[in-house]
């Protein structure tokens, strides 16, 4: 009978699905069906910076002609505790409830805000921190260097904050993804998670309007971070990787462990099918590894990353042109 356990960025698993952060994650109710239906772990939804300053501006237009700068300072102070004081609540209850690791998840775009927040989440008992960091540089005069620079500032502060495992869930557009990724592990930064699905902006041609993208993956959008597990998994040390993106059946999830990864996030596969795709995932790979005769997944993960494949090129091709040369 094969053995599911895994670890991740030291935290024991009992499999290595985990449940990304969504509203799937945002209350006990929620939880308690993906974890009944078997995930690993999951990541609570995220506490938005953006969405606290909105909130509080919302509060501050809401009281009135209230001209005082510390009555506004005790609106926006009031309201960003109310939200802060929630999650942490969710931290708490979670953790109380369920007997599997509860990653929390902060989504910002300044470090010094979050110093505290990721102290009190820490307190609260969460067992990791998955920070989403996504800066899009629209300033011709702005060296990536430099964007590139502020994950790393970010990482130092909070990771001087607190003393739990720190996560950072990036996106794919980096000039270097290897050495970004190394340095965040050197600054002490226990895990990435390839990839994070952002915001996608769409045209409506007929109101002339813009819109928003389908925020579901499909399948086929493996293939965006089945590549980067592979070669970040043997290219740099000391860090965990979780895959992210086109999880969709038990198949992906032996894919991204193959390829190197500790653990695969699900999210679009549980919207569209219900928390079931869990327990059918996990049925999937157990009756894999039973017939492969692996009894655990470390003998398997990473067995075909970058290193460990008769020519590694395979997963830095670019172009077609080896299997399409000869269509016309």
């Amino acid at each position: 009978m094969s053995n599911l356990n895994t670890t991740y960025l030291g935290l024991k698993l009992k499999n290595p699905i985990i449940v990304s952060s969504s509203g799937l994650t945002k209350g006990i109710d929620q939880i308690e069906k993906v974890v009944n239906a078997g995930a690993g772990a999951v990541v609570l939804k995220s506490l938005f910076e953006e969405q606290i300053n909105h909130d509080i501006n919302k509060q501050i237009s809401n009281s009135g002609d209230v001209d005082y700068p510390e009555a506004h300072d005790l609106i926006a102070g009031y309201t960003k505790e109310n939200s802060v004081g929630d999650y942490l609540k969710l931290i708490s209850d979670a953790k109380a409830k369920f007997d599997i690791p509860i990653i929390a998840s902060i989504n910002c775009f300044s470090s010094d805000e979050w110093i505290d927040f990721a102290k009190k989440v820490e307190t609260a008992g969460a067992d990791a921190i998955e920070l989403n960091v996504h800066v899009v540089n629209t300033d011709k005069n702005v060296e990536a260097s430099i964007i590139e620079g502020l994950y790393y500032t970010i990482a130092e502060n909070i990771r001087k904050a607190v003393s739990i495992p720190i996560v950072f869930k990036l996106g794919d557009n980096f000039i270097n993804l290897v050495s970004v990724i190394n340095k965040l592990s050197i600054i002490g930064i226990n895990g990435v998670v390839l990839f994070n699905r952002f915001y996608q902006p769409d045209i409506d041609i007929n109101k002339l309007s813009i819109t928003s993208a389908s925020v579901f993956s499909s399948p086929a959008d493996i293939r965006k971070s089945l590549r980067w597990v592979a070669i970040v998994s043997d290219k740099v040390d000391q860090i965990d990787i979780s895959a992210s993106t086109g999880n969709h059946n038990g198949e992906s999830v032996i894919k991204q462990i193959l390829a190197g990864a500790q653990t695969v996030q699900v999210c679009s596969a549980i919207y569209n099918n219900g928390a079931k795709v869990i327990s059918e995932m996990l049925n999937e790979l157990s009756f894999w590894m039973d017939e492969k005769g692996y009894k655990t997944v470390d003998e398997f993960k990473g067995l075909l990353s970058y290193k460990n494949i008769p020519n590694p090129a395979v997963y830095e091709r670019a172009q077609f042109i080896k299997y399409f040369s000869s269509m016309e």
